[in-house]
This record gives C-alpha cells, sequence and structure tokens, in this order.
C-alpha cells in the first residue's frame, strides 16, 4: 500500500484504547490504521517512536476578535500559536468590532479566517438581536453554534457585544427559542447581571480598585444563579444549552442537580481554574483578571470531580488576547484592566500532564480536549479522533521530554501577557501538530501556511448530547 503520509511506530490513543499502529494517510485523512512495521510505504515517513499520537485538540472557546484589534493579535497570530500547542482546531467567538451577529459580518469573518488562519477555524454567530433571519442566515453559512452573555456590554465595547449581551431574562429566553430552532448548540457565560452590578457598586461604595476587589465582585453564587436560570428556561426553550468557563463548587453542584433531575445540557472548565487559584491574582497581579474569576483550592477539586465524573464534558480555553500596556492600566486600578488571559499553548500541555501524572488517564485527555467537543458540536466522526475516515488532524507529543514555558518562544502576539503560566514546567512536549494531512508545526517551528486552514461547518444531526 502507498501513501502520502506513514506515521509508525507511535502508541496511538483510538477511543478504543490505546494501540501499537501506523497510521496511512492521503488526501488530508486517515486512510488506514496498520499494523506495526506493514510493508505500507509513502511518500513522507514519520518516526513517532517513543511518542503519544493523538487526536489534535479542538478548542472550542478561543477569542481572538480578528479584525478588531490587531495589536492584540488575529487569526494569523492565533492560530499559529495554536499549531504551536497542538490545537488543530478552533471556534472563534463572536466579539469583534462589529459583533458577529448578523450574516453579512458573518461572511466579513469567514473570509478573513480563511485567508489567514493556520489551522481549522469554525465560528459563533451571536443571536441576540433576535432577527431570525439573521440567525438562519448565520445558520446556512456553517455556525459552529451561538453565543449568549446574560452580562451587560463592557463600558465603552457596545459595538464589540451588540447582539452578544442578554441581561434581560425576556430577551434571552427569546433568544433561546429561536437558536433552538437551529439545533445548533449555544455556549452561554453564565453571570447574573443584577447580582454582579450590585456586588461591583459595593466594591465602588468602599472605593476597592486592588487586584482581589475583582474576584470579590462576581462570588461564586453569581454564576450559580445564572446557571439555575439557564437551565430553568431550557425546560421549554429547548435549546442545545453548553454553559461556558465553569469555575465553582456552587456551581457544579447546581448543574449536577439539574442534570440528575433530567436536564439536557453540557458544560466545559478551563486550565486556569483547574490549575490556578485566587492566590495566583495576587502573584501576577491584573493578568489573571479573567471572566469569571478564579476561584479557591475547594472550587479547583471540585472541577476535577466534575471531570472525573462527566458532569463537565470538555476543557477549553478562553483564549484571549490582550496588550501588556492594556493589561497595566490596572496597576492601580483593577477596574481599568479588561478581563481575559492567552492560553491556548498551554491546553494540550496542562492535561496531557495531568494525565501522565495520573490524575485522570490518557483517554480521558483526548476526550475532554477533543473528542467530546466535536461529539458536542456536530463535526464528529470528522474531527476529534484517530480512525479511518476521519481528517487527519494529529499531534505527536512526547511523553518523555518535558516543557517549560519560556514566553520568549510562545506564539501568540500576547505572549507578553501569559503570565499565568509563565515558567511552569508540564511532562510531555508537542513535537509536531498536523492539520488535514500536512505538518504545520515540528520541532518548535510553525511551517504551516497562512490560509492553510479549512473553515468547518457542523451538521445539526449529529450534536450529541454530552
Amino acid at each position: 500500500m502507498e501513501f502520502e503520509t506513514l506515521i509508525i511506530n507511535g502508541d496511538v490513543v483510538t477511543e478504543t484504547g490505546i494501540r501499537q499502529v501506523d497510521i496511512g494517510i492521503n488526501n488530508g485523512q486517515i486512510s488506514a490504521l496498520l499494523a506495526r512495521g506493514s510493508s505500507a510505504t509513502a511518500s513522507e515517513v514519520i518516526d513517532a517512536a517513543g511518542a503519544l499520537v493523538i487526536p489534535g485538540a479542538i478548542d472550542i472557546h478561543f477569542h481572538c476578535r480578528a479584525p478588531a484589534y490587531p495589536q492584540r493579535g488575529d487569526f494569523a497570530t492565533e492560530t499559529r500559536a495554536a499549531a504551536a500547542g497542538g490545537v488543530t482546531t478552533i471556534f472563534e467567538m463572536p466579539i469583534s468590532k462589529p459583533c458577529c451577529a448578523t450574516g453579512d459580518i458573518f461572511r466579513s469573518r469567514k473570509a478573513l479566517g480563511e485567508a489567514d488562519s493556520y489551522i481549522n477555524f469554525a465560528l459563533y454567530g451571536a443571536p441576540g438581536l433576535l432577527d431570525r433571519k439573521e440567525i438562519m442566515d448565520m445558520t446556512n453559512e456553517g455556525a459552529i453554534g451561538f453565543k449568549i452573555f446574560m452580562t451587560g456590554a463592557p463600558a465603552g465595547r457596545n459595538d464589540e457585544f451588540e447582539g452578544l449581551c442578554l441581561p434581560e431574562v425576556p430577551e434571552l429566553y427569546q433568544a433561546m427559542k429561536l437558536v433552538a430552532e437551529t439545533g445548533l448548540v449555544c455556549a452561554v457565560h453564565a453571570e447574573n447581571n443584577q447580582l454582579l452590578e450590585w456586588h461591583t457598586a459595593q466594591m465602588m461604595a468602599a472605593k476597592r480598585n486592588d487586584v482581589a476587589a475583582h474576584g470579590e465582585s462576581r462570588p461564586p453564587h453569581v454564576e450559580a444563579l445564572a446557571v439555575a436560570t439557564l437551565l430553568t428556561l431550557n425546560h421549554t426553550a429547548g435549546m442545545r444549552l453548553h454553559i461556558a468557563h465553569m469555575t465553582s463548587k456552587e456551581t457544579l453542584d447546581v448543574f449536577r442537580q439539574f442534570k440528575q433531575a433530567g436536564a439536557k445540557a453540557s458544560a466545559e472548565t478551563c486550565p486556569q481554574y483547574l490549575f490556578f487559584t485566587e492566590a495566583d491574582m495576587e502573584r501576577v497581579g491584573p493578568y489573571a483578571k479573567i471572566n469569571p474569576p478564579l476561584r479557591q483550592p475547594e472550587d479547583v477539586a471540585a472541577l476535577w470531580g466534575g471531570l472525573a465524573d462527566g458532569t463537565l464534558m470538555a476543557v477549553t480555553t478562553d483564549h484571549s488576547p490582550f496588550t501588556v500596556e492594556e493589561k497595566e492600566r490596572a496597576r492601580t486600578d483593577i477596574w481599568r484592566t479588561p478581563p481575559g488571559a492567552p492560553g491556548v499553548e498551554e491546553l494540550v500541555l496542562g492535561m496531557m500532564d495531568a494525565a501522565l501524572r495520573g490524575r485522570l488517564s490518557i483517554e480521558k485527555a483526548v476526550r475532554l480536549i477533543s473528542t467530546n467537543g466535536a461529539k458536542r458540536f456536530g463535526i464528529y466522526p470528522q474531527k476529534g479522533a484517530i480512525a479511518v475516515g476521519t481528517d487527519a488532524d494529529i499531534v505527536i507529543y512526547d511523553p518523555q521530554a518535558t516543557t517549560t514555558i519560556d514566553t520568549n518562544k510562545l506564539f501568540s502576539k500576547a505572549k507578553d501577557c501569559d503570565k499565568l503560566y509563565e515558567g511552569m514546567t508540564f511532562q510531555g512536549k508537542v513535537n509536531r501538530t498536523i492539520v488535514n494531512g500536512t505538518t504545520v508545526f515540528v520541532d518548535g517551528e510553525v511551517i504551516g501556511k497562512r490560509g492553510g486552514g479549512k473553515f468547518i461547518r457542523p451538521d445539526a444531526s449529529r450534536v450529541q448530547e454530552l
């Protein structure tokens, strides 16, 4: 048998376990899984001896905001970073200037992504204009799903969030019913706006502008109440609901209770909530300001428990690049800096490190960063697995090496803001990232082509409940 590419001698992580097989690739897809040492030949032979061969990660919660703020990052810079981190597909959120809330804006962003992305990408739409025609237009154009914020737009950024923020329950419910008609998943940033505004006002009245004030303005019950509201509304709205970046034990307990009572919804968390706490915000200051905020050690433990028992179905980054100048505004006033931090280059490292250290199985880690996201959003089995007929999105991961985060060696344009992870050492190393059968990153260098990634559209009939 002759292939374009042959990956040999690796330990291949499939849905049925880790297998000692070789992978034959033709036309960007996996054509065969072969017995090790077969007589197959190929134009390119990649020796993965001693390495794990895993499906490329799918980052289902990602921001580059292109074309709004090129100084922060764009589709080119941030997908290069993703490739270096072993991420082969990103789902880009609709925050931009203007917000991706109409079919025309969606088409414009899609064209930009096709021109600039080094890896595969998908786009969320914003349904908050409550316009069925625009929602269906974005659906027909291939939206991976929709996104809603339950909070108001940040001051001075209304155009970036127009059609995205629905802090009032009646409008939220209307949007949920409209999205339900599409059959696609809707990810929701769940924080109760009234409580958030009240807590923030309390901080302001006390003249609190220190780093800790941010977390105190968004305590866990702000998130938990929002999740309870969503799950209650969705009982009749019938939307395919997905809770974004869950952070706390209190919220997880509420979500678990609803799920046990029969509610259909899924939820994710992020590495920053699994590896860091409020103490790290004190350590790196405004560079750890994110929404919802970092929590306490007991919340971290609860989230790992939620991953273990399947309550949480995915780990994703909420990668959010900003500039050092923007982050440094908060040195005297935490309210002045925007929330968000980069993290796409640490997703695979963090979860594979946890697996190699025995916190979860390697197969479970792969499901959390790749397979489950593909299944939930309707792009499986095209993406998210290593099997005959799937796209050849593959990462070769060396479990014996270590990786220490050096911001000088990162690829994100926001690398100097990556203070949370700076200096951390992970077990393992991303040796090679393959997208649609083509190597885009190898041995520390991005060698892929700008515009080489493909736009990924879902199949609503394949969306799975997880």
